[in-house]
């Protein structure tokens, strides 16, 4: 089984959408048997509650049913139980790093690191804004569309 973890601060706007989506882009190649979707935030604002309404929102208008999530706090054991820590922002990495065990070996990567068409190396937090939630979820569609690709590459899958 193949773990897959998306990081962002709360775990009610961005690594919720990117575990949606990239849960749905999982189960459309029918490989939900192989790879394990999670997400979780750096900070233990959230512990708990849904993705945020505007988040669901967005993604429902997608297809993409997010209301089953539940926002939960990084900690260290995901450096074990994961095979790719993939955080939205720098922040997001520099938190999950200040927590990584002396003998982890995950790699610790930015969401955007998988994307073919945003040169940005950050997915923008939206929380405080009313706008964004589009932005957000164009971009970690496309870089989920990477991540599946790299994932079989690297698995043989």
């Amino acid at each position: 089984m193949i773990k897959v973890l998306f990081v962002c601060m709360g775990n009610i706007c961005r690594s919720p959408t990117a575990h949606g989506v990239f849960q749905s882009i999982v189960d459309k190649n029918g490989l939900g048997n192989l790879i394990q979707v999670d997400s979780a935030g750096t900070h233990s604002y959230h512990i708990g509650s849904s993705p945020d309404q505007r988040s669901q929102a967005t993604a429902l208008a997608r297809g993409i049913d997010l209301s089953g999530l539940r926002a939960r706090r990084f900690v260290t054991t995901d450096f074990v139980e994961f095979d790719y820590l993939l955080g939205m922002d720098k922040g997001n990495l520099a938190d999950m790093n200040a927590l990584k065990p002396d003998d982890a070996h995950t790699r610790v990567n930015l969401m955007l690191d998988y994307s073919q068409n945003f040169d940005q190396l950050e997915v923008p937090d939206p929380y405080y804004g009313n706008d964004g939630f589009e932005l957000v979820f164009d971009m970690v569609d496309d870089a989920a569309q990477g991540l599946l690709r790299e994932i079989r590459s690297q698995h043989d899958i």
